[in-house]
């Protein structure tokens, strides 16, 4: 599935719910679903960890599509070409980069 079907599929099924709630208030979600990821990165539990990645990116993805942001887009645009910074893949900076 890619990153777009996967943001329409969300939309779809959490949408209304999501978007009554507003941006802050899901994002209040997101941030705990990634507390529970940390916890199972602890934990080391394949089941657990597919599990809450899985999470991570539906709440991801509901928050963009609340923003009105196309997710698979805005990837496509910042990292399409490589490193944001260098544009090389893999990263050829010299210090390590942060993601965004």
């Amino acid at each position: 599935m890619r990153i777009e079907e996967f943001q329409r599929r969300i939309e779809a099924i959490y949408f209304a719910k999501d978007s009554a709630r507003g941006l802050e208030g899901t994002f209040m979600w997101f941030a705990e679903e990634v507390g529970e990821l940390s916890r199972a990165l602890r934990r080391k539990d394949d089941d657990e960890l597919k599990g809450e990645f899985a999470d991570v990116l539906a709440w991801l993805s509901t928050l963009a599509s609340i923003a009105g942001i196309d997710l698979e887009a805005a990837a496509a645009a910042k990292y399409g070409e490589g490193c944001p910074r260098c544009r090389s893949t893999p990263c050829g900076c010299a210090e390590p980069v942060k993601p965004g």
